[in-house]
């Protein structure tokens, strides 16, 4: 498949940015062709509706679901580019369609979703409500799980810019986890299952973001819906869409995470148990915490009437600001020197710091400052 030029088809315009809720959905939904079945299959804390988009007659059948953090929206993004693509009716649509039943909740947390907070409207976490099953948003999910009985089940997630796909300098762009069943985190079918997908979309990938897939944690938790269904024995996939290269909107990355998608379906299904395909899966580099949006090095500071030679770390926090989501430079670190790599990085040649304050960057101070007075940054840009 030529997905770089399907992609140019097919993916969902209205859909953009950071900020995704029920009322950008809510539309698109209402426009896609009688190929799928729509359902409202809940409500949530705030009695906004839950919609499901099913779609395919195949024999193996696919839930997913997205935004169950209502912050991680790249992934819905996506899903609605793979309905356009379903759309197409193309041989690879027809082939997904009449071999696969695929399942999909676009927005399992509309509350946090609309908030843009990665909690419900209970402020609870629901991808630790698997066991408890405390909020209404949980009990749909489940619900819905045993009514479709999947084969596979697709979790869809965002993950921050700060990972890295391994003790390296590359982003984490897309990472993957087949989540352990036990506390043990053993492989047997179930999981096994689960690894070998993840090996098809990943040798994908890698002619697109080459040594930028990464492997989330396996730390075993019950209370996590993808460890509670592969408990379940439904081999279970987390997807965390990730940062690409200047690519804060994530509209790059949407394109990886479909492509993921149509790969990932296309490779699900009950093929014999294949014991190399685990050692494939752990090739596959985990996520190290090694980046900051900003690093700033060797900027002279005056404290204390010596002069020091520092450096800082700032992130951008994600601000809801009248619908839109602003990106909010702030320091993080400050430290004679930061090991850290920086999707952004300055040298200041020992150049003198100033601000508005107290001519030194502190935690939690929004990054704007002067290099020699005379070069300005704002909102942690240089400005040209």
């Amino acid at each position: 498949m030529d997905f770089n030029t399907i992609y140019s088809q097919i993916k969902e315009n209205s859909l953009f940015g950071r900020y995704v809720t029920n009322n950008h959905i809510k539309p698109i939904i209402d426009t896609l062709s009688h190929q799928f079945k729509i359902e409202t299959i809940g409500y949530s804390v705030q009695k906004k509706p839950i919609y499901s988009v099913k779609f395919g007659n195949g024999k193996t059948k696919i839930l997913m679901w997205s935004q169950m953090h209502g912050n991680e929206s790249t992934t819905t993004k996506a899903v609605f580019d793979l309905f356009n693509f379903v759309e197409l009716n193309s041989e690879e649509a027809v082939f997904i369609k009449n071999n696969y039943t695929l399942l999909c909740i676009p927005i399992l947390n509309p509350d946090g979703a609309e908030l843009y907070t990665r909690e419900n409207a209970n402020q609870i976490d629901l991808n630790r409500d698997a066991v408890n099953l405390s909020q209404p948003e949980s009990l749909v999910l489940k619900h819905i799980y045993y009514q479709f009985q999947p084969d596979f089940c697709y979790n869809l997630h965002d993950q921050r810019s700060i990972y890295a796909a391994g003790n390296t300098n590359n982003p984490a762009t897309v990472s993957f986890l087949a989540p352990a069943y036990n506390e043990a985190r053993e492989f047997n079918k179930v999981r096994i299952l689960a690894t070998s997908v993840i090996v098809a979309m990943n040798e994908e990938l890698q002619k697109y973001i080459p040594n930028q897939v990464g492997r989330f944690d396996d730390s075993f938790n019950i209370n996590c819906v993808g460890e509670t269904f592969q408990s379940l024995n439904t081999p279970t996939i987390l997807f965390e869409a990730g940062h690409f290269q200047n690519d804060y909107q994530r509209e790059q990355t949407r394109k990886f995470i479909w492509i993921a998608l149509i790969v990932g379906i296309k490779n699900s299904n009950d093929n014999e148990v294949v014991l190399t395909k685990i050692d494939n899966y752990l090739t596959i580099p985990q996520n190290e915490v090694l980046f900051n949006d900003f690093i700033y090095r060797k900027f002279k500071i005056n404290a204390n009437n010596t002069n020091l030679i520092i450096s800082f770390a700032a992130n951008y926090e994600e601000i809801l600001t009248e619908g839109e989501v602003v990106f909010q430079a702030v320091c993080t670190e400050v430290d004679e020197l930061i090991q850290n790599f920086g999707h952004q990085e300055y040298n200041g040649g020992e150049g003198i710091y100033t601000d508005d304050f107290e001519n030194m960057p502190k935690i939690d101070q929004k990054v704007n400052f002067y290099l020699n007075k005379s070069i300005k940054f704002v909102n942690g840009l240089k400005e040209m």
